[in-house]
């Protein structure tokens, strides 16, 4: 059937595209230029306008103000709003009563599952598997589009390396290397490279730039760092995403350079049109114009006046375009090509996704019921979460449990529902969720299981006042000694103690930044009362950030990272403390011993005086070890994998030319595992100083017990470029160190010379 909306806005003007992509590019701008050429001033800057919707308990509600300023052309698009019924009903108020009947784009904040939810996007990216990333990615995808969702604000690809913010939990860690193949395989599963099919969902890659390096790891707070540290360090994961083909930008809150993310030509025009070739749209975070003026940069038109003419093409919530832009170009200061040219973006946005021809998007209640937490999506939730979970101790073989033994759990976790789902769970249900207790009680029936709550999750008075009753906790108004007293007597009838500890799930995520990243108080005194039992004790964490866990790494028995696994990681939990799946989850933050190491991070510079113990006169603390709790890329298995020495195919590349580096990997351990393999490069001598290590690749290895096999790693002169002094792309003559191994403080390496 013809689009009638085509027909009201050019008729005969457009018919379906077919072809190859230059005739569907052609007629998209004869559509986007016609359009224009129809367009009043104020609605062309309407188009640049993204307001918030919202639920209650009655359903979706839109403000009588919003209504009007839909209906008067005065809004792009909305977001924190879904459901067919919902985004049917403001199409049709689209459709029916605006002049130009241009269909609005509608968001939302899918981060890591949409009502499905995966692991937080740390604990997805310590399963080093971007395959199975992008599934996930095209699995949010279908299942948030059959909801009525056509943007998701995601991928965040953030470097970060102080894990006292709390957004770290959203993003891939430390390493840009591995940051960017993420980024890519992100980008990739949403959009599907090709917008307008009804499963493929507009990524927004954020925040641009260098959101993840606030001072302080406080939130929101200012960044400042050379061009050299962000072209090397930072930026590679953004310039992966945009190459991979992402369709939208999302500014950071931080300043550059002394000018706010929002308000920085240098940055949204010349490095990420003019250097990078961006074609999409720019959209800010929420209020982000807005927010100029406490910067102290202007006033509300002069910001506003800023974040236009740096390249800003979507205002998100602040209406300062709509409220100050008419004025402005009347005055003079911002041209109507600048105007034409976001809203341009826009419109060209909505084309892809195929909006003029179908506003609905093929939304229906029968799809969105088939789709939302289908079977297919719960598994791979699952999937997702037993590779997520890293093994970070396990002594005397405390762990896999035998489920004849009696064990006792105990946690303010064991029984909790929402801190499994995460922050951003988008529309995830927590009410849907097994917990840790369910799962077992339903895989086990009958077994010798034990509990005891042990303490409040959260006792500080400070930030418990956002913890329990959000969180699905029971209320236990009984004293922390009381509780305490319980879990001992408990511990003591037990064969072995699993205490089930960690971070509420809004202790990390946005606006969660914590000075110490240590377990609560009340947390530490349970788990040093279990240890006075003399029983064994595996402590399971589900948190959103790495942890200073010196005392407990020197008195616990087995430590077991699960994050914030999802709908699916009490099940995964279970599995993995018993033996039926192995732990391969490999950390990509450096967990600190304390917080005075921060930040820290595997692939820092070398200095003059380098790191020696037996000289005082070096770079190192006088209290404490220099080295991490537990490095960048490492994580333990049930089995052991043994590493031969590294081979190169050659000592020597030349330009042009490639070299292989390998090792045989042997499982010689007695259990089926998974390997995450390592492959680092250091370049021994620079025009610039270098990093000690830089990770270039990577491979999961399934082995057998007593299998083994030979994994190879190409090495070419593009694996080698850098940004030098110049910000020149380029690969140095000289010699390198290849290094693989099985995390970031391997020994094991060859050396090579490029020529």
């Amino acid at each position: 059937m013809k689009n009638i909306l085509l027909i009201l806005i050019v008729t005969g003007c457009l018919i379906a595209c077919t072809g190859n992509p230059s005739h569907k590019k052609t007629e998209m701008d004869k559509f986007v230029d016609n359009l224009l050429s129809q367009m009043t001033l104020e609605e062309k800057i309407g188009q640049l306008n993204l307001l918030s919707m919202w639920f209650d308990t009655t359903g979706p509600r839109m403000s009588r103000d919003v209504e009007q300023k839909v209906k008067d052309g005065l809004v792009g698009g909305v977001f924190n709003f879904w459901t067919p019924k919902a985004v049917r009903k403001l199409q049709d108020m689209v459709l029916t009563q605006t002049r130009l009947k241009i269909p609005l784009l509608v968001g939302y904040d899918v981060i890591h599952g949409h009502r499905t939810i995966y692991p937080i996007p740390i604990g997805l990216a310590a399963t080093w598997d971007t395959e199975m990333i992008e599934r996930i990615a095209v699995a949010v995808a279908d299942e948030a589009t059959a909801d009525g969702l056509q943007w998701t604000f995601s991928p965040m690809v953030d470097i970060a390396r102080d894990p006292r913010w709390g957004r770290v939990s959203e993003g891939a860690g430390e390493d840009p290397f591995l940051g960017a193949e993420i980024a890519k395989a992100m980008v990739r599963g949403y959009e599907q490279g090709d917008l307008s099919r009804p499963t493929s969902i507009m990524s927004c890659v954020k925040h641009f730039a260098l959101y993840g390096a606030a001072e302080g790891g406080r939130d929101y707070n200012t960044t400042d760092m050379s061009h050299l540290r962000m072209y090397n360090e930072y930026l590679p994961p953004y310039e992966a995403a945009v190459k991979a083909g992402a369709s939208s930008i999302m500014t950071s809150f931080n300043e550059i350079d002394g000018v706010p993310a929002t308000g920085n030509r240098w940055l949204l025009t010349e490095l990420l049109r003019n250097q990078w070739g961006f074609d999409g749209f720019v959209v800010t975070d929420w209020t982000a114009i807005y927010e100029m003026e406490d910067h102290g940069v202007g006033d509300r038109a002069k910001v506003t006046e800023l974040s236009i003419n740096a390249g800003v093409d979507m205002d998100m919530v602040s209406e300062y375009m709509i409220e100050e832009l008419p004025a402005l170009v009347k005055a003079g200061r911002v041209k109507e090509s600048t105007i034409d040219a976001a809203c341009r973006r826009i419109l060209a946005a909505k084309y892809k996704l195929g909006l003029f021809d179908d506003p609905y998007r093929g939304i229906s209640d029968e799809r969105a019921k088939k789709q939302i937490m289908s079977a297919d999506k719960l598994a791979l939730s699952k999937e997702a979460a037993l590779k997520s979970i890293v093994l970070l101790k396990n002594d005397k073989k405390t762990l896999p449990l035998d489920a004849s033994k009696k064990i006792a759990f105990i946690g303010p976790l064991v029984k909790n529902q929402r801190t499994l789902l995460g922050n951003w769970a988008a529309a995830g249900d927590w009410e849907q969720i097994m917990t840790l207790w369910d799962a077992l009680e339903n895989k086990y029936a009958g077994a010798k299981f034990l509990y005891a709550q042990g303490c409040h999750l959260v006792e500080d008075g400070y930030i418990r006042r956002m913890t329990d009753q959000q969180n699905g906790n029971v209320i236990d108004d009984r004293p922390a000694q009381q509780l305490i007293a319980e879990a001992v007597q408990t511990a003591r009838q037990a064969d072995v103690v699993v205490a089930v500890l960690g971070e509420a799930y809004d202790m990390s995520g946005e606006a969660a930044s914590r000075s110490n990243i240590n377990l609560l108080d009340n947390q530490k005194a349970l788990l040093k009362a279990l240890k006075e039992t003399g029983k064994p004790v595996a402590l399971v964490l589900i948190n959103g950030r790495p942890l200073t866990l010196q005392w407990e790494h020197d008195n616990i028995d087995a430590i077991l990272e699960t994050w914030l696994p999802g709908m699916r990681g009490g099940e995964a939990i279970v599995d993995i403390l018993f033996g039926d799946a192995n732990p391969s989850g490999k950390i990509t933050m450096t967990f600190p011993r304390s917080v005075g190491q921060i930040p820290i991070y595997y692939n820092h510079k070398s200095t003059g005086r380098p790191f020696n113990n037996d000289s005082k006169f070096t770079v190192k603390y006088i209290d404490t070890e220099n080295s991490p709790l537990y490095p960048f890329g490492y994580g333990l298995s049930y089995t052991q994998f043994t590493y031969s020495d590294v081979r190169l195919s050659d000592s020597t590349l030349t330009d042009g030319g490639n070299i292989t580096a390998s090792i045989t990997l042997t499982n010689s351990g007695d259990r089926t595992g998974e390997e995450i393999v390592q492959f680092y490069v250091r370049d021994l001598v620079g025009s610039i100083t270098r990093p000690v290590k830089e990770l270039k690749g990577f491979q999961r290895i399934a082995l057998n017990a007593g299998e083994s096999k030979q994994v190879t790693f190409s090495i070419t002169p593009e694996l080698l470029k850098f940004y030098n002094a110049d910000l020149k792309w380029t690969a140095e003559p000289g010699d390198f160190l290849v290094f693989i191994g099985k995390n970031s403080d391997v020994e094991n390496n060859a050396r090579f010379t490029l020529k």
